[in-house]
């Protein structure tokens, strides 16, 4: 059995009382799970302050507790004198969710450290860019584990997440499956909340690549302004041993101020690792991009998901994998046969129309992809999207200016209302419509998403792309607290069986 003195070790603590000479068998940060020989961490958060339940746990046979607060804020088992239990270890630092990432890491010995780590931070194509290196290791025969927002991929076996990148205790389990079941490498989509949380406390990436940042996730529950944002997705470069960026983003001159000696990519200008020579390529069986790479690597490179901005996101995949030393086939058969859920996703397909399906949720990513569509010259470009409930009103703002701009008909439909009225939120999304120019005529507003969808597709003209946007991978609709099964791809195919398109 392990020893607390042996968990704390890169921990910056300081023992009040007891002793950390105690056998210890599982970190904990969650009242409902603490007993015997269990670290209890304790957190002030927004909603709970788990510092109020130490006495409920230490009841439950907990005896080592890890706080964040002067001993005077804490309320405390104490005997008939006043006097704290002589078996209670209590330790104070600086920083509850650190402690916990730390202690994690130690309780599932510092998986991590017996892995090669690749780090993917930006405001868009970090899923993307994720899978396409995931692909390019593992057709380099690397088993390879993932964890982003389609959830955590080990060995095969794909693990539902909540979040990105979730909590520090989470990722320690998954990563710790990973090297037992025999993975070399580990891919991770960190995202902002995630460094800001502290979850990805104590991991050291071998590569870290910044991709792209817009305002996004700005709000009461996510971050103070961009500022805060753009500060917390720096902090990949603080933990990484090579980092990577791209120099086309307008953020890039101060990133690479604050972090000199950054290896550069860039699809527009001439950097370590640049993309030169670019064409779209559609066919019946075919729709992306091929281009050369020129820089510290040399290649002809055919991508089948298509778009600049899917140009870029390939890009940096090559730059991390040609920093790995993997071979060129490898990346160049990954890339050609390349496949992500819910990212540029063609679903269906036919003589007369093509729908995709993509995660675009923001302005700055709808209007991305929609400019991209419209390089591949379609008669019409319809839209179908909706906005997600309770979430910072930009996104309604900007997706609606993006579609008044961009597409030929929208259709306005729900997301994950949560705890709004979909009515609502439609009501905001057709207001900036209007407001940027949007005709009366170019969209409709239906609510039901399945029936939104269905309007597209049997409305849909001669040489139509259809976008049905917002939620990608996802497989639920959230209404009102409750979750309820909905994929997009699901329900594309059901519309053409159903109306024999």
């Amino acid at each position: 059995m392990n020893r607390l003195a042996d968990w704390l070790s890169e921990l910056d603590c300081e023992l009040i009382s007891g002793t950390t000479d105690i056998p210890v068998e599982d970190v904990v940060y969650d009242s409902r799970k603490a007993g015997e020989n269990t670290v209890f961490v304790c957190m002030s958060g927004s909603k709970t302050d788990s510092h109020d339940f130490i006495k409920e746990v230490y009841d439950k046979g907990c005896r080592a507790f890890v706080v964040e607060k002067e001993l005077s804020e804490l309320s405390l088992p104490r005997d008939g004198e006043g006097k704290l239990p002589e078996d209670l270890t209590l330790i104070t630092t600086g920083n509850g969710r650190r402690a916990l990432a730390l202690l994690s890491a130690a309780r599932f010995g510092y998986p991590t450290k017996k892995l090669r780590t690749i780090g993917v931070t930006g405001t868009k194509g970090k899923t993307t860019t994720s899978f396409m290196i995931k692909s390019i290791l593992e057709h380099c025969g690397k088993k390879t584990g993932l964890i982003g927002t389609n959830g955590c991929y080990i060995a095969g076996e794909h693990f539902e997440t909540r979040n990105t990148t979730p909590e520090s205790y989470e990722l320690n389990r998954y990563f710790a499956m990973m090297v037992e079941r025999g993975c070399e490498y580990m891919v991770m989509e960190c995202s902002s909340q995630g460094f800001k949380m502290h979850r990805t406390d104590g991991i050291k990436f071998d590569c870290g690549v910044f991709l792209n940042i817009s305002p996004d996730h700005i709000g009461p529950l996510e971050h103070a302004d961009f500022d805060e944002y753009l500060s917390c997705k720096m902090k990949l470069f603080s933990q990484c041993d090579k980092g990577i960026i791209n120099i086309d983003d307008e953020h890039s001159g101060e990133i690479r101020e604050a972090y000199p000696g950054l290896i550069t990519y860039s699809i527009r200008d001439k950097a370590d690792f640049y993309a030169e020579n670019i064409h779209y390529v559609s066919g019946k069986d075919f729709m992306g991009a091929e281009f050369s790479v020129g820089g510290l690597t040399e290649d002809e490179v055919r991508l089948s998901i298509p778009g600049e901005f899917n140009i870029s996101n390939a890009l940096a995949a090559i730059s991390v994998c040609s920093l790995l030393e993997l071979p060129k086939k490898g990346i160049n058969e990954a890339l050609e046969s390349i496949h992500v859920s819910g990212r540029m996703e063609t679903v269906y397909k036919s003589d007369k129309f093509q729908v995709i399906v993509d995660y675009a949720h923001n302005e700055v990513s709808m209007e991305s992809l929609l400019d991209t569509l419209r390089s591949y010259s379609p008669k019409r470009l319809v839209v179908v999207f909706g906005c997600g409930g309770n979430r910072s009103k930009d996104r309604r703002t900007g997706m609606g200016a993006a579609a008044a701009k961009s597409a030929d008909l929208s259709v306005f439909t729900s997301d994950n209302s949560r705890f709004e009225k979909p009515e609502d939120i439609i009501r905001d999304i057709e207001e900036a419509y209007l407001a940027a120019g949007g005709r009366e005529g170019s969209y409709v507003k239906i609510p039901d998403r399945r029936e939104a969808i269905e309007y597209a597709m049997t409305h849909s003209e001669q040489g139509d792309i259809i976008a049905v946007i917002g939620k990608g991978h996802e497989d639920y609709q959230e209404v009102n607290g409750e979750r309820t099964h909905f994929l997009d791809r699901e329900v594309i195919s059901e519309t053409a069986e159903k109306y024999s398109l």
